[in-house]
């Protein structure tokens, strides 16, 4: 079935069930993007981490990193830390 075709029924839907629909679509493409984005992740060699690595130490080395202290309460990178590390299923 094509989206002309679609839409006709797609416009006879219930507000609530419209919504339904955007939830589950928008849900879709949020499985599509975090696949396509672990694909990716995994995909990047020691090689660019390596550089990604020198080049975080170069603007630390220059100053023009802003430490998260100065963003967030510690707290909140307490937080942060926490649900990586469970994440990331670190000890």
């Amino acid at each position: 079935m094509t989206l002309t075709e679609l839409l006709p029924r797609i416009k006879q839907l219930s507000a609530i069930d419209k919504r339904e629909l955007i939830r589950i679509l928008m849900a879709e493409e949020n499985i599509s993007d975090e696949r396509a984005w672990k694909a990716q992740f995994e995909a990047t060699t020691d090689a660019q981490w390596d550089s990604l690595a020198e080049i975080v130490r170069q603007e630390i080395a220059a100053g023009d990193i802003t430490p998260l202290t100065e963003i967030f309460p510690q707290s909140h990178i307490d937080l942060l830390i926490q649900l990586r590390q469970r994440t990331l299923r670190l000890p």
